[in-house]
């Protein structure tokens, strides 16, 4: 019975769905990292000679940043969890309301997925025995234990993520020679995105190679835009 047992309760290993909610918080915080830090320090190496003004810029970027990428992705998540929880109430009321309407709303969803009637009302009427609320919040909300958001974990992936990244263009500003250091930025962000985007397909299970073309060509327009912004806006920092 155990040799039964363990390949049922790996069946996932091979799936990626179970990672998308922290991948998802970690890809976008350290994408987010990287090319705002970056795109914000090429802005003002444009515009000034000196690196104490990059490296300033860059590091309050980066520590505002993070921040606001984890105080803003814990929000939203939470704004997500409380409509949720608020779903999940609502159809609690209802099965105690009305629950003949409510296992024949379970039947016609099973319907619709392939199920004879006769069949999708045993299965509707079975599950109901079992736990109402878990198959209706499963099957007619889309709410389950992969899917369900999770504010914490997406605030802490996101934020150290940013982190992360947006520690990589500190470091060029800080060691790399003063000229040219727009183009030092650009190569090494560009570089950084592109391990990235591999990083991320690979461990999600998506293509490489698409990955890397989306990321770089929009973090491509961002970091030109505002090292466009330096220059033609003529400021020059001292």
């Amino acid at each position: 019975m155990k040799e039964t047992e363990e390949p049922l309760d790996n069946y996932l290993d091979n799936h990626y769905i179970h990672r998308s909610n922290w991948l998802r918080a970690a890809v976008l915080g350290a994408n987010d990292g990287i090319l705002s830090t970056a795109s914000l320090a090429i802005g003002v190496a444009a515009a000034s000679d000196l690196r104490e003004p990059i490296v300033l810029a860059t590091l309050a970027g980066l520590v505002a940043g993070a921040l606001s990428m984890a105080a803003g992705e814990y929000v939203s998540v939470s704004s997500q969890t409380d409509i949720e929880k608020a779903d999940i109430l609502r159809e609690k009321e209802e099965l105690e309301e009305m629950p003949e309407i409510e296992l024949q709303r379970l039947a016609e969803i099973y319907e619709k997925r392939g199920l004879k009637q006769e069949t999708a009302l045993t299965v509707a009427k079975e599950l109901t025995a079992h736990d109402a609320l878990e198959a209706h919040v499963r099957d007619e909300l889309g709410i389950n234990e992969i899917s369900q958001a999770k504010p914490i974990q997406a605030a802490l992936a996101s934020g150290a993520a940013f982190t992360f990244g947006g520690m990589l263009p500190l470091v060029v500003t800080l060691f790399l020679p003063l000229k040219a250091m727009e183009y030092s930025l650009y190569g090494s962000a560009l570089f950084f995105l592109i391990l990235l985007g591999g990083l991320a397909a690979r461990t999600g299970g998506s293509n490489v190679i698409k990955a890397i073309l989306r990321i770089t060509f929009w973090g491509t327009i961002a970091m030109g835009l505002t090292a466009a912004v330096g220059y033609f806006f003529g400021v020059n920092i001292l």
